[in-house]
């Protein structure tokens, strides 16, 4: 995962209408570079919906979450949420992420649902994020999806697997798939890599089920766009709000309404850094300072020295507090962010994904086969 890079790349809309002719002529020589990397992206997914190549099907149910753009879309909060709600109607449920960022090769197992047993290292910053937050939930990573999957329901004994950003491996069948987009940036400039955003054509949509989009709606003509190549997509909103601050390495949670009127400075190494910023800002902070590193930053003491010289007080998010130890905050008041996720109509979307998942998986695959 990558931080979004500045300029027209997220610019909402299309190109031809946002961008001057002079500027389309600078950046040509990307749009070519763009259309081999679109080629060989929808002939890898052709190859597996035609059936040129058999995906694999586990003997447990997968659901893939998964965006067609780069950056943060908010999959790995929406995992989380999801893999606690079907947990809650009685799944054995587990995550397998590819987990970027780490140091390690192959399998690992990141948490077996009762004991965390890799550090940042090894797993990478979400899957660690999931650990923390999904007692009862195994969380795997691995290059080879198919191995974490079938490690999950064979040694483990799940029957449900989320796939974190899993909606592009198509090497792995799945029974429901969620497609994620941020409403404030929507398609971006609607160009795929390197030119825009997109890592795949979005006809890849075609294999998801729902689009789950964050706080706003989508620009209208990139509704359009999205309806032309996957009509009917279930529609899911989701909203993040804050719940709670705390001190750094203290387990003793605050109202997030402390921060009123207080002056700060925001210390991230998030994909969507603006978007962190934005849920400070809401809380009635004033933001006087920031200090950003990119996605996956592996922190040391010295990433923290000087933050006093600009603001007393910092603050920063829940997968960023995994990377910080609290001696190297040395005379300077650094807080957690805890937040938490809404989905409207929640229960009834559970309840549906539950009884599309019966509908179709491992079960009833085998039942139709008879």
């Amino acid at each position: 995962m990558t931080a979004r890079p500045p300029g027209t790349w997220w610019m909402r809309g299309l190109v031809a209408r946002d961008e001057r002719p002079l500027e389309r002529l600078v950046r040509a020589p990307l749009s070519a570079l763009a259309l081999p990397y679109a080629a060989g992206a929808r002939l890898h997914r052709l190859a597996y919906a035609s059936r040129w190549v058999e995906p694999v099907h586990l003997p447990c149910s997968v659901v893939a979450v998964g965006s067609p753009l780069v950056g943060g879309t908010g999959k790995t909060p929406l995992v989380a949420w999801l893999a606690a709600a079907l947990r809650a109607r009685g799944r054995r449920v587990a995550i397998a992420s590819r987990g970027y960022g780490r140091r390690s090769r192959g399998l690992v197992v990141v948490s077996d649902g009762d004991r965390i047993l890799a550090a940042t290292d090894q797993a990478g910053d979400e899957p660690l994020w999931l650990a923390a937050r999904l007692p009862g939930v195994p969380v795997l990573v691995a290059e080879d999806r198919v191995a974490a999957g079938r490690h999950a329901s064979l040694v483990l004994g799940v029957d449900t697997l989320i796939l974190d950003d899993g909606l592009q491996h198509h090497r792995l069948h799945h029974d429901v798939g969620i497609a994620t987009l941020d409403g404030e940036f929507g398609l971006g400039n609607g160009c795929g890599l390197p030119r825009g955003p997109l890592r795949e054509p979005l006809g890849m949509l075609d294999g998801a089920d729902v689009l789950a989009v964050w706080e706003c709606e989508l620009p209208s003509e990139d509704l359009r766009r999205i309806e032309r190549v996957a009509p009917g997509l279930r529609r899911l909103r989701l909203r993040r709000h804050s719940v709670a601050i705390r001190s750094l390495g203290s387990a003793v949670d605050h109202s997030p309404e402390t921060l009123r009127g207080l002056s700060v400075g925001v210390l991230s190494a998030l994909a969507n850094p603006a978007g962190f910023r934005r849920s400070v800002e809401r809380l009635g902070a004033r933001v006087v300072a920031e200090r950003r590193f990119a996605d996956h930053h592996r922190y040391g003491p010295r990433d923290l020295r000087g933050l006093g010289d600009s603001a007393a007080i910092w603050i920063t998010s829940e997968k960023d507090a995994l990377k910080l130890a609290a001696g190297w905050a040395k005379s300077v008041d650094v807080r957690v962010l805890a937040s938490a996720l809404e989905v409207d109509e929640s229960a009834s979307f559970v309840e549906w994904v539950d009884r599309t998942l019966v509908e179709r998986g491992p079960r009833a695959a085998r039942r139709s086969s008879c």
